[in-house]
């Protein structure tokens, strides 16, 4: 390679660096059920960077690393605020059952379900045109609801008929029905096994899914609510509501390694990209308590709204994004980009003799 390939090759390789770095970074939109609002939390710098509001009661969340749309559910208003992540700013609102609790987006992003708690049924969401394609008959009292990760199942956790609909994302119809503990609440899913918190019972259930049966029970606190696994999928961190805390289980033994003190009334729990941190949305403390899970530690709490609640996953930014899918930008970093690459064309240009000085 000659010397002006060298070059040419050398300063392409800056601007990608630099279009890179002007990335949004990672971000947790915390749903304040009493605030009718939500808090939008820089990662980087554990600061409250904006305020959305969406009115009603939001409750429950969905977001996934790359997207652009974070989606919450409004439990009083029966109802789905559709918040585009590069601006914070509502985009769209979308009719759905009564009572919208869990909220769970499609790992390609094209598809959003929603657990309607008090109409017993699920309703997908086309995330390209924000209408309701489908409404699926479940279980009674649809809690929480969860992707596997090649989006072709949907688990659903029915609180009081305790059990779980499994749902076929071809058909959009429910094809198995598996039997649960008490009161069933968060749900989570990775490639062969489905992890649901129980209230009542105060554990958590492993289902095999290949089976679709109940591999074994784990005893964690008091009432277990939120529930996420981190991007390695070794380590599960459950919200206890009633006894404060967070009980991080290994999935290998299935078994409680540490348990975590936070706020008061914990709900929802997330993990960064990285799988670095844990932030948690305390509802009774009107705050988000960050863990570092490298030692179990909270290392930092940062205030929110009313009654933070975040049910689901609702971190969201830069990360292992789905196929098809390009990374989120800030308004910052859209004009920087296109700078670095009008900057990037005319040198180009000039090189190849088509531009000379006026």
């Amino acid at each position: 390679m000659d010397k002006r390939k060298r070059r040419i090759v050398l300063f392409v390789l800056t601007v990608a660096g630099c279009a890179n770095a002007v990335l949004a970074a990672p971000f947790a939109y915390i749903a304040n059920a009493n605030g009718g609002n939500v808090s939008v939390i820089d990662i980087p710098t554990n600061t409250v960077v904006a305020t959305v509001p969406t009115g009603g009661s939001p409750f429950g969340i969905g977001a996934i690393l790359g997207g652009t749309r974070a989606y919450v559910a409004d439990v009083g208003a029966n109802k789905v605020t559709v918040i585009d992540t590069a601006t914070n700013t509502v985009v769209a609102t979308v009719p759905v059952g009564f009572t919208p609790e869990g909220v769970a987006v499609s790992p390609s992003g094209g598809s959003v379900y929603v657990a309607n708690w008090g109409s017993n049924t699920v309703s997908l969401i086309d995330a390209a045109t924000n209408t309701v394609l489908a409404t699926i008959p479940v279980g009674t009292h649809p809690q929480g609801v969860a992707f596997n990760p090649s989006g072709t199942r949907v688990y659903v956790a029915n609180r009081i008929s305790n059990d779980v609909s499994v749902i076929d994302t071809t058909t959009k119809a429910v094809i198995a029905t598996i039997p649960m503990g008490a009161d069933g609440f968060g749900v989570i899913a990775s490639s062969t096994r489905v992890y649901v918190t129980n209230i009542v019972s105060r554990t958590v259930s492993v289902i095999d899914t290949p089976a679709n049966a109940i591999e074994t029970t784990i005893p964690v606190g008091v009432a277990p609510e939120g529930i996420a696994l981190d991007p390695t999928g070794t380590r599960l961190y459950v919200t206890n509501t009633g006894s404060n805390n967070v009980s991080v289980i290994d999935t290998a033994s299935n078994m409680v390694i540490a348990t975590v003190a936070v706020g008061n009334s914990p709900v929802g729990v997330s993990f960064t990209p990285d799988g670095a941190r844990a932030y948690v949305a305390n509802f009774d403390s009107a705050n988000v308590s960050v863990i570092d899970t490298a030692t179990n530690t909270v290392v930092a709490t940062i205030p929110a709204g009313a009654s933070p609640a975040s049910f689901g996953l609702f971190i969201t930014g830069p990360g292992s994004l789905p196929p098809g899918m390009i990374p989120t930008l800030s308004p910052f970093g859209s004009a920087v980009l296109g700078l670095l690459l009008a900057i990037a064309a005319f040198w180009l240009l000039k090189r190849r003799g088509r531009l000379t000085p006026g």
